[in-house]
């Protein structure tokens, strides 16, 4: 019985010991292979850590090289751009040497001058102190002889002084003005002649009428219309008169504003093309006509713009360009005409080392306002400053508009050289015309003018009225009062006439000796 009980007692401790025994061996063997999997495991880590550490290098390596290059660029690109400065600062150190050495010689030029002026001043007063002592013992002699008082010999002295001091001043005043001349007229002459032989723009001819060609005389009818309705409808929509006369196959319009004359010309083309011409369809295709005009002049401006290169201008201002496009002035084109001076001044400004393009800009806008001054009061340097004012542009392009015709006083060189670039451009021969009787007053005017003065003998207006001889009484002046009376006819035409271009005043003295051998 007891047996029995030990026996199932002393059996399961055996498996409780066998158990454990066994549960120890696999937990020994999982704790091997754990670690051998673990030991593996690190291995493999440490491996691809190192492969990886390597690839970083790698990587490293080349971004260190590509900064390294990237840098190295950037160094070569600075030092080319260092080396660029110094060469323009070389350049320009060598330009203010020259313009320093140039400015010193014209300084010690002009002092030499100064220095011979000034002997030339004191032998004047010498020579005057000498005359003085000379015109003292004359006048003593005199009044003794001629009994004449002491106030009366004064004024005598007072006179001879004065006429021998005036001689010799004018003398003074030729040397200088023609020393002056060889200097100064020689730059300016080079100048602008290079400024004409490098421009070219043709020039049209002013004229009122417009010539409309028609495929037969009986469209004449029906261009007048029943009772005249269809050529008072369209006179009363264009604002220019059409003539139908004798004229085989063609009709004229009339009209002072050319634009308008322009849109009355297309638009009866194409009503004689249609061949519907009544009150409707005439105020139908003038419409028409109308806006497609004004897209017209708005890309003729631009293009004048594009041209000449100037940008940045108003719309407005660009319209009105295009506007000039049909505007005369003396029979020249007034775009092609503000184009040509927009160049010369732009020319001339390079050579003088001015601002170019606001020089270009202040010649295309100097005329501006003769788009609008037949539809508004003033005059059209008043309008196109007001234009100018009103579109933001600089005050030098204002003062160039309102100077060019000498209304306002000068404040830039660039008004300067806009007023000669319009004098160019309106002198050169065949650029403009006047009317007949227009031309015949202008004559007549310069050869009254030229008459009123004293010593003037005969005047010819000639070379179309661009050159006035005066032929004078060399009795009554000499040379140097010659020279002062072309100076003072210049002046007074200047201030009392109106003309294109310019005049030259040629003073003509000469002495003739006759005698006869009997």
């Amino acid at each position: 019985m007891l047996l029995s009980i030990i026996l199932p007692v002393v059996t399961a401790m055996i498996g409780i010991v066998v158990g454990w025994s066994l549960r120890h061996l696999i937990d020994t063997k999982r704790l091997e292979s754990a670690s051998q999997a673990a030991e593996r495991i690190l291995q493999e880590a440490v491996k691809e850590a190192e492969n990886l550490k390597k690839e970083k290098l790698l990587e490293a390596k080349d971004h260190q090289l590509e900064l390294r290059a990237r840098l190295d660029a950037e160094m070569e690109a600075r030092r080319r751009k260092v080396e660029e400065h110094e060469r323009r600062v070389n350049e320009r150190d060598t330009q203010n040497r020259q313009r320093h050495e140039e400015l010193e010689r014209d300084q010690r030029q002009l002092k030499s001058e100064k220095d011979r002026i000034g002997n030339k001043e004191q032998d004047l007063d010498k020579k005057i102190e000498s005359l003085d002592s000379q015109l003292k013992e004359a006048n003593q002699q005199l009044e003794h002889l001629a009994r004449m008082t002491a106030e009366e010999a004064l004024e005598q002295l007072k006179h001879n002084l004065t006429e021998r001091a005036r001689q010799e001043t004018a003398d003074q005043v030729k040397e200088m003005r023609d020393q002056a001349k060889l200097t100064a007229n020689r730059e300016a002459k080079e100048i602008i002649l290079q400024a004409i032989q490098r421009s070219a723009v043709e020039h049209s001819v002013e004229t009122t009428v417009s010539v409309v060609n028609l495929p037969n005389d009986e469209i004449k009818g029906r261009i007048i219309g029943r009772e005249g309705r269809n050529i008072r409808a369209f006179e009363n929509a264009t604002g220019v008169e059409i003539i139908v006369d004798d004229t085989p196959e063609s009709v004229v319009l009339s009209g002072f504003d050319p634009f308008r004359r322009e849109v009355a010309r297309v638009a009866l083309e194409r009503l004689i093309t249609d061949g519907r011409i009544h009150p409707g369809r005439i105020e139908e295709v003038i419409k028409k006509v109308e806006k497609e005009m004004n897209e017209q002049i708005l890309q003729i401006g631009e293009q004048a713009c594009l041209d000449i290169g100037v940008h940045g201008l108003h719309p407005e201002l660009i319209k009105l360009l295009g506007k000039l496009h049909y505007r005369t002035s003396y029979g020249q084109n007034v775009l092609q005409h503000s184009i040509e001076v927009s160049y010369l001044t732009g020319l001339m400004a390079s050579e003088l080392e001015l601002d170019g393009k606001l020089a270009k800009r202040a010649g295309l806008l100097h005329d501006i306002g003769k788009a609008i001054d037949r539809d508004t009061e003033g005059t059209h340097t008043t309008i196109g400053v007001e234009l100018a004012k009103k579109y933001r542009e600089g005050k030098i392009v204002q003062n160039a508009i309102a100077a060019h015709h000498e209304d306002v006083e000068i404040i830039s060189p660039i008004s300067v050289l806009v007023q000669a670039a319009d004098a160019i451009s309106g002198s050169r021969p065949g650029a403009r015309r006047e009317t007949l009787e227009g031309y015949v007053k202008r004559l007549s005017r310069l050869e009254e003018l030229a008459t009123s003065f004293p010593g003037v003998s005969k005047v010819f207006a000639i070379q179309a009225g661009r050159e006035i001889r005066v032929i004078v009484e060399s009795e009554k002046l000499d040379d140097n009062n010659s020279q002062d009376l072309a100076t003072d006819i210049a002046h007074k035409i200047q201030e009392e006439m109106e003309y294109p271009g310019q005049i030259k005043v040629t003073v003509i003295r000469e002495f003739r000796a006759v005698d006869y051998a009997k």
